[in-house]
């Protein structure tokens, strides 16, 4: 098969023979680059577009990209499409990603400095992609329609009244939770809810919020800053170890009970009913942290811890996994003691409330049941990514198998001792953003493993499959037992 393509006024003959289509499209562009027909720069049309020219399917365009991505031949980032490599050499290895503008790490989070990378496999974020703009739109449209003027106020701190009613039904039909609109309070996402908690925890006089082995430095650090000792409980084969809380005497425990954040492990229904026990009997309370609870791939999702005991357990989500971060949607499901307590503390700081159109249409949004038919529809979505990483690494690192349940959007990858930091460092030369197991490990904790933690819900689709092919590629260099 032959075929003229035209790109940029450049025209490039790309000979196909046979049937190793990707193959033979491959050695067509890197003899394009090498014979300078596709000069340092030039952007290549898209997967899409280059497979209609030449009668192709798109994933063979798309995986011929993808590995001369990973060979250095070409760069791909977001927004920027798929470009020839700057090579002052024919044949050089796969080159770094470009350095990022001061004040930008990867991601573009500001104030830390660090490289852009082509592909970004890092936790914390859905595909923003996904977001779903056309139904939000018609969400927004209707709620600003019925919205009364006092809307517009600076009104209820707890949030206002028809979030909080939809939300009651949505949670207990979800997530079994046992909420009442009086007891929910609205933040401005997770971290908003977890400073407030730590203000009323400190004010009771609580001295320490005992966490888990593995999580987010940044939540403990939130914790700290309001004069909190964060001691880490001790962690098995099974998860969390919650029998070390009563002598450990904090004043409360933070959890992530339906998927634990990082290891991916749910934590088993005896331990789940002992850290409920020790509420009851010691007076703590118990921090859930649902973050990704409605997204389980093998079986129904479990329900919420706060449903054994409403009066030990602060419920925490979020839309930012669900939806995006960028709404700032949270919710605290709080024991009726705390309502009062909670709410002063917030409507104290007027700045951290919460937009009231975002909160009015969310509430149209999970209302219209718009909501139920996103989280189905990025269920099977992440779903379908999971079983491909699966697939990838039973063909290219045989000895890699996720750990955890099925669940989430992410997964991590077990590795043997002494090659977290060395395929970390192979990562980012192939312009991978990656991060690894002990990164999210609490400077207390006994380490357990080595391993990457594989964001495989942040890429939006355009660039999912060639960040799948390229960590694959970086996870081939494992030695074979």
């Amino acid at each position: 098969m032959r075929d003229d393509w035209a790109t940029f006024g450049a025209d490039l003959h790309l000979e196909l023979r046979g049937t190793r289509l990707r193959a033979g499209l491959m050695d067509a562009l890197r003899e394009a680059v090498r014979g300078g027909r596709l000069a340092p720069g030039t952007r290549l049309p898209s997967s899409r577009q280059l497979a209609a020219d030449l009668g192709v399917a798109r994933n063979t365009v798309a995986d011929a990209y993808a590995e001369l991505v990973a060979e250095g031949w070409l760069t791909a980032r977001q927004g920027s499409g798929t470009r020839v490599a700057d090579r002052s050499d024919p044949l050089p290895p796969a080159r770094p990603p470009r350095p990022a503008p001061a004040g930008l790490s990867p991601g573009g989070t500001p104030g830390r400095g660090g490289l852009v990378p082509a592909y970004d496999l890092r936790t914390g974020s859905p595909d923003l992609a996904s977001f779903p703009r056309a139904q939000w739109l018609t969400a927004y449209r209707r709620a600003l329609t019925a919205a009364p003027n006092e809307a517009f106020g600076y009104g209820d701190p707890r949030g206002r009244a028809e979030l909080r009613a939809v939300l009651a039904e949505y949670l207990a039909r979800a997530r079994g939770v046992r909420a009442r609109p009086e007891r929910i309070v609205i933040c401005s996402g997770f971290v908003h809810g977890l400073m407030l908690m730590a203000q009323v925890l400190r004010a009771r006089g609580a001295g320490a919020v005992a966490v888990e082995s593995y999580g987010l430095d940044f939540y403990t650090g939130i914790l700290r800053g309001a004069g909190l000792a964060t001691p880490a409980l001790p962690l098995d084969e099974r998860g969390t170890r919650v029998d070390g809380l009563r002598a450990a005497a904090p004043g409360a425990v933070l959890l992530t009970a339906a998927h634990q954040f990082p290891l991916g492990g749910a934590l088993p229904p005896e331990r789940r009913a002992a850290v409920v026990d020790w509420a009851r009997a010691a007076g703590g309370l118990v921090l859930e942290d649902d973050y990704d609870g409605e997204f389980r791939y093998d079986r129904q999702p479990v329900g919420a811890l706060q449903g054994l005991d409403p009066e030990r357990v602060v419920y925490l989500g979020t839309a930012s996994k669900s939806l995006a971060p960028g709404l700032r949607l949270a919710w605290m499901v709080l024991p009726e003691e705390l309502v009062e307590e909670v709410t002063a503390a917030k409507g104290a700081v007027v700045d951290w409330m919460c937009g009231t159109p975002d909160q009015l249409a969310f509430a149209e949004f999970v209302r219209s049941g718009a909501y139920d038919r996103h989280i189905r529809a990025m269920r099977l979505r992440y779903r379908r990514r999971r079983d491909q990483l699966v697939a990838a690494l039973a063909a290219h690192a045989p000895g890699v198998r996720p750990s955890g349940i099925a669940a989430g959007l992410h997964a991590v990858l077990p590795l043997p001792p002494g090659t977290e930091q060395p395929l970390l460092r192979s990562a980012a030369w192939h312009g991978l953003a990656l991060q690894g197991l002990s990164q999210f490990r609490h400077p207390e904790a006994v380490a357990v493993r080595e391993g990457l933690v594989v964001g495989y819900g942040t890429p939006p689709d355009s660039a999912w499959q060639p960040a799948l092919a390229t960590l694959a590629r970086v996870l081939e260099t494992l030695p074979v037992d």
